[in-house]
């Protein structure tokens, strides 16, 4: 049977039109860092890359481990020097980002590098790593929709929400692809928008 990792941390589902708090816990990840809009060549690249490699470990652990699970939903953390490039003036050239997908902790660093010397031809590959990740206390909600309507969500999130609760943002904003966006109508599109916070008086 096929675990799914998502059953086990409660941080991967979230409600539509609330925000929520939630404590995610270290959690390992393949990751590529880059810059630029999400409709460039560089994103592509990191996303093909991302996908081979974790269907590699996939089958890896299936076959050799007895352990199948279901590769994650692709995730991306993004920002940039003004957060309003997210908010109001949606300047994708100048967002950065880290593609994201969530690993199992049975895989060991070994088992990456070997998956990753498999994949020495995909076009992103100098830039994978597997590091593990540590967010804690974070906001999310579910955004349904196109990803450019997502403005105003984040800044109800950022300007209203977060600062009525006594909090302040820090670390990076957090996304999360529940659909597959090859496929998925662009108005029924799920994601999570998760942003880590802390007590402002701290």
């Amino acid at each position: 049977m096929k675990i799914d990792l998502r059953k086990g941390i409660t941080a991967y589902s979230a409600r539509r039109g609330a925000f929520e708090m939630v404590d995610v816990p270290p959690l390992r990840y393949l990751m590529v860092d880059g810059h630029g809009a999400p409709d460039g060549q560089q994103y592509a690249d990191a996303i093909s890359t991302l996908y081979r490699v974790a269907y590699k470990l996939k089958f890896f652990s299936k076959n050799e481990l007895d352990r199948d699970y279901v590769v994650m939903p692709l995730e991306a953390l993004w920002w940039s020097d003004d957060m309003a490039n997210f908010t109001t003036s949606r300047d994708k050239s100048r967002w950065d980002w880290t593609a994201l997908i969530l690993t199992p902790d049975w895989i060991t660093a070994e088992q990456f590098e070997s998956a990753h010397a498999s994949a020495a031809d995909a076009p992103a590959i100098d830039r994978l790593r597997l590091e593990p990740f540590a967010e804690g206390r974070c906001v999310q909600t579910l955004h349904i929709g196109p990803f450019d309507d997502e403005g105003p969500v984040l800044a109800a999130m950022h300007d209203e929400f977060i600062p009525q609760h006594g909090l302040r943002m820090t670390g990076k904003h957090h996304e999360i692809y529940l659909s597959d966006i090859r496929r998925a109508d662009p108005a029924k599109l799920r994601t999570i928008l998760r942003q880590p916070v802390e007590d402002a008086a701290d």
